[in-house]
C-alpha cells in the first residue's frame, strides 16, 4: 500500500505538496479542540440536562484518557507511514465525531470527548507534523512557523461554521456535518495525496538534486524513545509545551470572565481573540525563521518570557490599549512555542522514531491543556481575583524560561544516522 521508488522523479518538489496536505488535515482537527468543542457546550447542557461542570468534568476525562493513547499512536505512525496512518485516523475520527451526535448522558458524552480529543487533537495532529518532518531539514524552521501559522488561521473558522450548522439545523447534525467533512477532506488526501518519504519519489530531503554528503539529518543519530525521554533537554522543551499548552488553555477558557473581572463586557472580551490571532502569526513565523539559525535555548526561553509578561500584564489590563496589549502578548506567546516541538525533536533525536518521541511531547501537552482549566479556576477560588492568582502563575513559566538556558544542542560528532 506504501509506494516504494518510481522511476521518473516529478519536476516539482513534491515536498510543498505535503506541507499544504498537512496543513488542511491539522486543520481539520479544528471540531475536537477546545476552540470547536466551545460553541457545543451550552446546547449539551441544555439537551442532556447536565451542568457545566459535569460537561467540564467529562470534557476533562476524555481529554486525559485521550492524551493516555498518544505515546503508542506515535510509534504506530512510526511503523505503519504517514500516508496510511493518516487515512485510519481519518476514518476513526470521522467515526468519533459521528459518536458524538448520539451522546445521551454523562458517560457516553465523556467516551465521545475522549475518541474526539485522541483522534483529533492528538493523534491527526500528530501525524500531520510527521508527514512534514520528514521532506525538511534545512528549512524545518521556517515550513513549521508557516505551517502552524495556517493551521491557526484555518482553525479559527471552526467555530464560527459550527455556530452556522447548530443554528441551521441542531448540534447533533453539526457533529453528523463535521464527521462528513473529516472523511471527504482528510481520508482522500491521507491516501491519495501523502508521500511518506522522499526517496519514495526519487526525491531528497528540502528538494535537493543530490543528497548531501554530510548535513544534519546525516549527522544526527536517530534515538529510540527510551533514549529520547532519558535526555534532560527533551523534558525542558517538553515542560515549555506542557506550561503553554496549560496556561494558553486556561486563559482562553475563562477569558470572558477574567477580562470581565477586569471591566470588559462579554464581546469586548470575546474580540480580544482576534488580536491574539495576530501575535501568534507574528510570533510563530519569527521563531519559525529564528529556530534554524540561533540556539534553541533563547527561543525556549523567550516563549517562556512571552508567557510570564501575559500573566503580569493581567495586573493592568483595562479597556484600552493595556488589554490588547495583552492579547498579543498571549497570542505571540502561544505562536512562539508551536514551531519549536516540531523543528527541534528531528533535530535532536532523528527521524527513525519521530512519531513515538513527538507522541509523548504531545501526551504532555495535551494532558496539561486539559489540566490548566481546573487549576486557574480552583486556584482563583481559593485567592478571589484573577489578578493575584496570574501573578502566582506567572512564576511557573518564568522558573521554566530560566531553566531552559541550560539546554544545550547535541553533540554531533562521532554520530551517525
Amino acid at each position: 500500500m506504501t509506494p516504494t521508488t518510481q522511476p521518473v522523479r516529478p519536476r516539482r518538489f513534491v515536498g510543498w505538496r505535503i506541507v499544504v496536505l498537512a496543513t488542511i488535515t491539522a486543520a481539520m482537527t479544528g471540531p475536537g479542540q477546545t476552540i470547536g468543542v466551545s460553541v457545543f457546550v451550552d446546547p449539551l447542557i441544555e439537551d442532556l440536562s447536565l451542568t457545566r461542570s459535569q460537561v467540564s468534568t467529562a470534557y476533562l476525562i476524555g481529554t486525559l484518557l485521550g492524551a493516555l493513547a498518544l505515546p503508542s499512536v506515535g510509534h504506530w505512525v512510526d511503523r505503519l507511514g504517514a500516508r496510511r496512518a493518516m487515512t485510519f485516523i481519518g476514518l476513526g475520527f470521522g467515526a468519533g465525531l459521528t459518536a458524538m451526535s448520539g451522546v445521551g448522558g454523562f458517560v457516553t458524552l465523556a467516551i465521545g470527548f475522549t475518541l474526539i480529543r485522541w483522534l483529533g487533537q492528538g493523534s491527526l495532529s500528530l501525524v500531520s507534523t510527521v508527514a512534514v518532518t520528514h521532506w525538511f531539514e534545512r528549512r524545518r524552521g521556517v515550513v513549521f512557523g508557516v505551517m502552524m501559522t495556517a493551521v491557526s488561521a484555518l482553525m479559527a473558522l471552526t467555530p464560527v461554521l459550527l455556530n452556522l450548522a447548530i443554528e441551521a439545523y441542531s448540534w447533533r447534525t453539526a457533529w453528523l456535518l463535521a464527521a462528513a467533512a473529516v472523511w471527504l477532506v482528510v481520508v482522500p488526501i491521507g491516501y491519495f495525496g501523502i508521500v511518506d518519504r522522499p526517496a519514495h519519489v526519487g526525491q531528497h530531503v528540502d528538494g535537493d538534486p543530490v543528497p548531501p554528503l554530510a548535513d544534519d539529518s546525516m549527522a544526527v543519530r536517530s534515538h529510540s524513545r527510551r533514549e529520547a525521554v532519558g535526555e534532560s533537554r527533551f523534558w525542558l522543551l517538553s515542560l515549555t509545551v506542557a506550561t503553554t499548552a496549560m496556561l494558553v488553555t486556561a486563559l482562553n477558557f475563562h477569558q470572558i470572565s477574567i477580562l470581565g473581572e477586569a471591566g470588559l463586557t462579554a464581546t469586548e472580551a470575546a474580540t480580544m481573540f482576534l488580536p491574539q490571532v495576530i501575535g501568534a502569526i507574528l510570533a510563530g513565523l519569527a521563531v519559525g525563521a529564528l529556530s534554524d539559525r540561533i540556539a534553541v535555548r533563547f527561543l525556549l526561553a523567550a516563549s517562556m518570557g512571552l508567557l510570564a509578561a501575559a500573566l503580569v500584564l493581567i495586573q493592568i489590563v483595562e479597556p484600552g490599549w493595556q488589554v490588547v496589549l495583552y492579547a498579543v502578548t498571549l497570542g505571540a506567546a502561544a505562536g512562539a512555542q508551536r514551531p519549536l516541538a516540531a523543528t527541534v525533536f528531528p533535530r535532536w533525536f532523528g527521524l527513525a522514531n519521530i512519531g513515538a518521541i513527538q507522541g509523548v511531547s504531545t501526551f504532555i501537552g495535551v494532558g496539561s491543556s486539559a489540566i490548566g482549566p481546573v487549576a486557574f479556576s480552583v486556584a482563583r477560588s481559593g485567592i478571589g481575583e484573577y489578578r493575584t492568582t496570574a501573578l502566582l502563575f506567572a512564576v511557573v513559566p518564568l522558573l521554566i524560561g530560566i531553566a531552559s538556558l541550560t539546554v544545550t544542542e547535541p553533540d554531533r560528532a562521532d554520530s551517525a544516522r
